[in-house]
């Protein structure tokens, strides 16, 4: 046993010689001495690297990724970030689903005694004003009175219209159609626009510039054109006998967009219906508009 052990190593410390020849001419091109052990310490060294240079590449390197098996340590975090924006999107598609609603609502007439706004400005309070007492000085109610006159007239504060650059814009109304108001603003009534009568064939024109999102037919409200204006401005004209725009046209302050007539049942006879609304509120016209030729 102990010479077959010795006989082995001997073999494994042998040296050998590789020499290359030219094989035509037989001349000797080189060669080299090794032994047995050497190679074996050699093809060991080769392996060793080779798995050094695969756990690399496997740790640190994207190459991982296409490793049948082989989780991404970033998989958590990127599922974090698609789950927070899809949350987002989902808040956004039902902001938008409530402001179509609320276009369709005002489009179509549709009661607004559940509306979120006006359920707030009617909501009753629990407050006793009775104990309250209101002292004002002169000064305070005359500063008051001069703040009122000036800003009467001042649809948009604050923030209500606002660019990409947060620069304040203010709307200049035109008006629809000169005429003779018949039938005013009366938010009690459900009646939140006015209704105007003109000659025959008068010419509807827009209020300020915007977009057309709806021109269509119904039943009620006859041939009906609205706009979409700046800061969620929307304006909506109602029993005409043509409309002269299409939904996505955009139009500017004084551009004709329909013709007068008597379209729809709830018409009584030839007249405009116009509505003011602002974030879904009907706002009174008149307080923006004058209607009457002088």
């Amino acid at each position: 046993m102990e010479k077959k052990k010795k006989k082995f190593l001997d073999i494994l410390k042998n040296k050998y010689r590789v020499v290359f020849y030219n094989n035509d001419t037989y001349e000797e091109k080189g060669n080299f001495k090794f032994t047995l052990m050497n190679m074996f310490n050699i093809i060991v060294f080769s392996l060793v690297l080779l798995i050094a240079l695969v756990i690399y590449l496997v740790a640190f390197t994207p190459l991982r990724e296409y490793i049948p098996g082989y989780t991404d340590v970033t998989l958590n975090r990127r599922v974090y970030e698609m789950e927070r924006r899809a949350d987002s999107l989902e808040l956004v598609f039902k902001q938008k689903d409530q402001y179509i609603n609320n276009m369709r609502r005002i489009i179509m007439g549709d009661d607004f005694e559940s509306d979120s706004i006006n359920s707030l400005m009617t909501k009753a309070s629990n407050t006793n004003f009775n104990n309250i007492t209101d002292k004002r000085s002169k000064k305070d109610s005359l500063f008051r009175l001069e703040y009122e006159m000036e800003t009467r007239n001042n649809l948009f504060k604050n923030d209500m219209i606002a660019d990409n650059n947060s620069e304040y814009k203010m709307v200049s109304f035109f008006t629809p159609m000169l005429g003779i108001v018949t039938n005013r603003f009366n938010r009690e009534a459900k009646h939140y626009g006015i209704d105007l009568v003109a000659d025959n064939n008068s010419m509807i024109k827009a209020t300020a510039d915007g977009t057309v999102i709806y021109a269509d037919w119904t039943v009620e409200n006859g041939y009906s054109i609205g706009i979409q204006h700046n800061g969620n401005l929307f304006s909506i004209y109602k029993h005409n006998a043509v409309l002269l725009k299409e939904e996505g046209d955009f139009v500017s302050a004084g551009d004709p967009i329909a013709i007068y007539g008597n379209s729809g049942s709830l018409s009584t006879g030839p007249h405009l219906h116009f509505e003011l609304w602002y974030n879904g509120t009907p706002l009174n016209p008149e307080d923006y508009i004058s209607f009457e030729s002088n």
